[in-house]
Formats: C-alpha cells, structure tokens, sequence
C-alpha cells in the first residue's frame, strides 16, 4: 500500500481496523529486558538478545519499548541492538506499526556513549534558555541516531522542598523560570515546529515535587488554584509556545485523588483547559500503584479502568494491568470507545515519528543522523561556567595561580562521579554493578532473595564506592576532578585528605590534627558536598528524601574546624538542591555553590577560584537558614512566608532573621553591577497592547569583565484572590566589559500576571501593579507602578 500523509481521519480509520487485542497492546509497554539471555553476552560485549521472543510475548503488537538504555555498550550497538528489536515488531504487529521506543535526557541521553550535560539544576542556574535548548538539540541528534523516537524529559516540576531528593532534575522553584526552560528544551527535541518527529515529555503531571514532608511519592497538599495558576504554568507554556508532544502523570496523589486516576487533572485540567492534545503515559508502575499503594483499586483490572477512563492512554513500562481491559471490553464494563481515543493518540504519536508505514512523515527521517560533539563539548562548558554561581566573597577568591600555598581538603576533592545526578551516564552505570552485588549477597544485612528491584534507591552499599567510582571515570576517562583541575592551573596545589561523605566513629576529626594539616598554608580550598544517584551511598536522587537537608558524614565539622585555624577558607559545595549551609557560610570567607557539572565540573571550578573565568549563576531556587522554613521560596502569598513589603507579619520567634540564607536570584561576581529604569525619553516601564515594555541600564562599576543577569519582577498591589508578594516576569543574560553600561529592554505579556479569578476565569483585575528590577529576588534595584487594564484569556 502507497503511503500517504497521516491525518487524524486516518488515524481513527486505522484504529477501526484493529481487533480489540490489538488496540490494547498499542497501550502498554514492553521492556528489553525481558529479551536478554541470562548469563550470555553479545558479540560487542553488551546484553544478548533473543528477539524471537518478541512473537510470543507480544502476538498482537507492541506499543512502547521500555528500558533501552540496557542496550549496547556503545553508540552503533544500542542502535543495531534497537533496530533488531523494531524489525522484530513490525513482523508481528498488525499493519507493519513499529514500536515507539523511549529514552531519558534531562542531561543527555541516559547512555554511557551519549554525550552528557549538566544537571537541569545547572542548566537553570544559568538563566539562559538558548544553553537548555543547545544541549536538547544535541539530546535530540543523539537519540535519533539511535533509533528512540520518544524523550521521557523534561522535568516541568517546581521544586521548592529541599527535602526532596530529585530537586537536581528540575529547572528550580519559580513557575517562569521553569516555564522558560522547559520551553527551550521542547524546541530542542522536536524542532521549533516540531519537524524533528522525535517526542518529548512533559512530566510530572502535577506537583509532584510539592509532596507532603519531601517523600517521593507522597500526597500533595495543594488547592486547584495553586495547581492551575503555578504548577501547571511550565506545562500550560510549553504546550503552548513549543507544541509539547507528550505527558507523564505523577506518583503522587492529589485530594485523596491519585493523579493515574484523576479525570480532572488529566482530562478537564491538561486537554480541557490547558489545550493539551497529545499522548499521556504513566510513570513507570503507576497504575499497578494504584493496586498496591493507594489501594483505590482492588484488582488489576479495576486499576486499568481508572487511569484509562481518566485520560492516561499508556501504560509503562510493561503490560500489569492494561491487558485485563480486554476483558472489562467484553464483559461491558468499558466502553470500548474509550480505548479508542486512547489509542488513536498513540497511533497519532507514532504516525508523527514515521512508525505506520500506511502514513509517511518525511520529517521523521530528516535532520542530523549523528550528535555533533563538538558541539555538545561548547554548550556542556558554557553551563558549567555560567551555572556556577557565586554564593559568598569576602574578597578572598579569586585567587592568584602560584602567589601562595593552597591546600585542598574535603572528600568531593578528587571524586568524580559526585558531579553527576540521576538519570546520567554515570548512574545508568552503577545501577546494574548495584543490581549484581545486591543479587549475589555482597551487601550485608540484605537478602537475596526478598529483595526488589525497587530497594535499590535506599539500600546502603559499603565496599562499593572504588567500584563506583572507577566506573565513572571509565566511562569519562577525560574527565579531571576539582584536584585535577586546580593542579592544571596551579601544579603547586597540595592535598590533605579529610572528611567523609559518611560519619565513621572510628574515624573521627581531631583538631590538633587539622591545625597541622593547614599549617603552613596561605589559603585552603575545602571541596563539600553530598552523592546524588540511584544505587550506592547517596543522600539525594530518586527515592532519597532526607529529613535534614545538610552535608552528610562529618564535612559540616570539618568547615567548622577549619575555620578555627584562622586559614582563610574558600568552601566549594557539590550539590544538586539547596542544603543547610548556615555553619559553612559563617566559616568561610567565600562560597561557591557547584550544581552538579558533570564532566565539565572540574575545569569549570578551577578556573573560577583561580580567576580565569567570572562566576555568573544564579540560584534558581532559595536556600533557608533553617530547616523549619521549609517550604521557603520567594513567590510566597501576601501574609505568608518571610517577605512583607506592605507590613509585619508572624515570623519565627527562634530566627534572628526570617529571611532565606540565600535567596531566588542570588548570585555574586567578580564584577559589580548598577541597575537602573531608564527614564530618559519616556516612562522606563509602561504597558501596551498587553505588552509589558521595561527599559533598564545596567552598568559595570568594576574594572572586570563581567555577566549578570537582569530580572524584572512585578507583584499586584490588590486582587480579590491572595497574591503573590512578587512574580518574575522574565529575564536576560548580560555580557558587559568593564565599565560599559547597556540598556536592556524587557518585554513580556502582561498574561504573565493572569490568575483564576473567583468566577473561574483566567485574567486579571484592573488595578496597580509593581514592576521591580534587579539581580535577585532580594536585590532589587528601581521599582515603579503602572495601572493594568482588567484583561481575561
């Protein structure tokens, strides 16, 4: 049959055409895992696969392929090892329907032979969308050349509970900021109109990181409104302006609600109101959670029945509950009309990423056939550089190659597989040496033969951490660590080993020996932080909530001891969310916050401290003073929180201060900056045509070159609906030279500042609103007042 370009008319003649079998398996997932031969390896020394399989395990076709980051120990056999697998399913599936095959990238492809990126954290603090979508279009090229079609990435989720221990995965706490980058990141896999034909995901379906007490999977208490009017601003934004492809639901539950079930989230909220038409797949083992967690459902039927009937068209990542629809189908008990919407999306998906052979997509085959690394080099260093960000400076960095003795301590000094989070090369890596230690009894104190696989995230492995480590720089044999990179610049730097990421009582810290450690030195570097991943010793990652986000094992004593030695101290903080770092910040004459580099973490550090690069990030998320601010972000309700510019309000009578340690924004430089409205023609800031138009100067006062980043702010003085004390509206990166000054102009919808309104519509109110400009949340520099019209839309 000649191929013609799909429509949905097509696609819903398509689905009439499929028995009821076949309609269901378009609907679940199949891992590759279950393809693998025991105990057999391949010829380049990766899994063997049987793909005879496939047939009987799969008769009526395969929807989603699941877990192909397991495949091939290189680029050219995870696709070879994929293409088998598609040819396999095509075979046996009705109409030659290929399998839509998945992959994470939320810093790269989540493969030892992909190029890899800085956490989203990182990319976030760089406050620079055009970084996020360079590093997806690489992602993108990376994929497509493997044979995936469908990215589970980006993380749209606001993270604002340091508890939570997948902070380092999302772009941070503010609704815009999120918004921007997921936007850019959307462009960057599927193209800016989406021509690329790949697919990305929004996730997670909503607010996921705002559950109760930082526990992964936990209820979220929040109303409809801060659901619609925050936590689904990213979503609502990239479907919109970047024509998002795909959706993942949440773990968590919502009013008593899970959200794999929830008819109001999935179906009135995302398509309804959002306008979202694409294809919405579970989180791996959603539905069956339905069963064995929530248990709103006392059968796997029953189960299925929910997350279908709410709007949740696949199942991943295999087939525990879906496969009974076939039976509720028949006995009556589901409509089978319900199936085919679910279907006809998927189909649509497929369709679009040239899967139906009756439908051509020419775009799905055009574009780059291989990542450019050149490219994805230049962007991984540019976010490293200008994620880093400058929380403390007395004066003390940046410091002068060769004019002093240095002496390097601290346990992330000459580690490397700290720099790195979940879902990276490096943790796909430790996962299976994890899965084999745990499985052969290595681990103490666990059994065999009780375990699943989903202990793995907070099991304690002793004795792995070499093997771990060993395999990171195997894997990034070019990578240096912070040591490394200092010594490059600096061959005189010295290194004591002290500290540990865990407490051992048999190794406690002793003064008297610290004091004799640094001695003799003029300045001493002490490198901190906590492991971030999936299996092995972390504190943050997947599954790794922590009741007291601080430096885990004995670091905060080590600063601490430091500090007494009189030494002026410069403490570098590896981590991939806020921590507790009152104690360090009052020891140290300077703090620099590293947010998970990756590979590029070492060289961008040592140019930092040494002055040969000008820090410029910004933190995309507060840091508390204490933990019991917690949840603490700046764009808090009037009367609540810690900022009250129009009066007093209830703080904590044990605080000295209220206010962040470290607050949205902040960020310092070698260089320093003056911002101002420019009021030379006309009003620096009016509104027009719902256009918001500020025109700002800034001014480098120093006699460094420099980067900053302009943030314009804006809160609205009076609403029937309780406010938010301020909202970024947007932003811009600016590079000055010394002494030169730019005028930046701002412009940004006026939509921005929209809300549900009390009759459920989304507008605003006629009234005065306050425009702020600055370089933070708290260092606004011009503020001004324009009247708004009352707008809906």
């Amino acid at each position: 049959m000649t191929a013609t370009a799909w429509t949905p008319e097509k696609v819903t003649g398509l689905v009439s055409r499929l028995t009821l079998e076949q309609k269901v398996a378009q609907l679940t997932g199949f891992a590759v895992t279950d393809l693998i031969v025991r105990g057999a390896r391949s010829p380049d020394g990766g899994v063997a696969l049987d793909v005879g399989r496939v047939a009987a395990l799969r008769p009526h076709g395969v929807g989603h392929l699941s877990l192909a980051w397991f495949l091939g120990s290189d680029g050219e056999s995870l696709r070879s090892a994929l293409e088998r697998v598609q040819d396999a399913v095509r075979e046996i599936a009705p109409f030659g329907i290929g399998v839509l095959v998945h992959n994470e990238g939320i810093s790269g492809m989540l493969h030892a032979s992909a190029p890899q990126f800085p956490t989203s954290w990182a990319q976030a603090a760089t406050w620079e969308p055009t970084l996020v979508g360079r590093a997806a279009a690489v992602t993108a090229a990376t994929v497509r050349a493997a044979g995936i079609h469908h990215v589970l990435s980006p993380v749209m989720d606001l993270g604002r509970d340091p508890r939570w221990g997948r902070v380092h995965e999302t772009y941070g706490e503010d609704p815009e900021l999120v918004a921007q980058m997921s936007v850019a990141f959307v462009r960057g896999i599927q193209g800016a109109d989406g021509e690329s034909g790949l697919l990305a995901t929004g996730k997670h379906f909503l607010g996921y990181g705002a559950s109760e007490g930082g526990l992964n999977q936990a209820i979220t208490q929040l109303g409809r409104r801060a659901l619609v009017d925050e936590y689904a601003e990213p979503f609502r934004r990239a479907i919109a302006e970047a024509g998002l492809a795909t959706v993942m639901n949440s773990y968590n539950e919502i009013d008593g609600i899970p959200s794999a079930a929830d008819r109001w989230l999935l179906t009135e909220l995302l398509r309804d109101q959002l306008g979202f038409t694409g294809m919405v797949v579970s989180d791996y083992d959603a539905v069956d959670l339905l069963l064995k967690a929530f248990h709103t459902a006392e059968s796997p039927a029953q189960a299925a029945i929910q997350a279908v009937s709410a709007g949740l068209d696949v199942e991943l990542p295999g087939d525990a509950t879906y496969p009974h629809l076939v039976g509720e189908v028949k006995s009556g008990r589901l409509d089978e009309r319900v199936l085919d919407v679910a279907v006809a999306r998927v189909l649509a998906a497929k369709a679009h990423a040239g899967l139906v052979p009756e439908m051509a997509t020419p775009r799905a085959t055009s574009g780059p056939t291989a990542p450019d690394l050149a490219e994805a080099a230049t962007v991984r260093r540019a976010i490293a550089e200008r994620g880093l960000v400058l929380l403390d400076n007395d004066g003390t960095l940046p410091l002068a190659p060769r004019a002093g003795r240095v002496v390097v301590v601290g346990p992330a000094a000459d580690e490397l597989r700290i720099h790195f989070g979940a879902y990276t090369s490096v943790a796909s890596a430790e996962m299976p040496l994890g899965m084999i230690a745990l499985m052969s009894g290595q681990i103490p104190g666990v059994d065999p033969a009780t375990f699943v696989f989903t202990d793995i995230f907070q099991t304690r492995m002793p004795g792995m951490d070499e093997k771990f480590e060993a395999e990171a720089r195997r894997i990034h044999p070019d990578a240096p660590t912070v040591l490394d990179a200092l010594r490059h610049i600096d061959p005189t730097v010295e290194h004591v080993g002290l500290g540990r990421f865990e407490a051992d009582p048999d190794h406690r810290l002793d003064a008297a020996t610290i004091e004799q450690a640094v001695a003799g030195a003029d300045v001493v570097l002490a490198v901190v932080g906590e492991r971030t991943g999936w299996a092995g010793n972390n504190t943050a990652g997947e599954g790794q909530s922590t009741a007291h986000p601080a430096l885990p094992g004995d670091q905060e004593e080590l600063v601490t001891l430091l500090a007494r030695t009189g030494k002026p101290l410069v403490t570098v903080v590896v981590s991939g969310r806020p921590l507790l770092l009152d104690t360090v910040a009052r020891a140290s004459n300077a703090v620099l916050l590293a947010p998970l580099l990756g590979e590029a973490a070492g060289p961008a550090i040592a140019d930092a401290v040494f002055g040969v690069a000008n820090p410029s990030g910004k933190l995309p998320t507060t840091f508390p003073r204490h933990l019991g601010q917690v949840p603490i972000y700046h764009g808090h309700h009037f009367g609540s929180g810690y900022d009250h510019p129009t009066g007093t309000r209830h703080g904590y009578n044990d605080l000295a201060d209220n206010s962040p340690l470290y607050p949205f924004g902040h960020g310092l430089s070698y260089s320093t900056f003056e911002v101002a409205f420019d009021e030379s023609v006309e009003p620096a800031v009016k509104e027009t045509a719902g256009i918001i138009r500020a025109r700002i100067v800034v001014t480098n006062t120093s006699d460094v070159d420099g980067e900053t980043v302009l943030q314009l702010y804006a809160r609205d003085e009076a609403a029937t609906v309780v406010r938010p004390v301020r909202r970024l509206l947007g932003f811009t990166r600016l590079a000055l030279p010394a002494g030169a000054s730019t005028t930046a102009l701002l412009e940004v919808p006026a939509e921005r500042l929209f809300y549900t309104m009390p009759d459920g519509s989304h507008g605003i109110e006629a009234g005065a609103v306050t425009v702020l400009a600055g370089l933070s949340s708290a260092d606004i520099r011009c503020t001004t007042t324009i009247n708004l019209s009352a707008a809906t839309g």
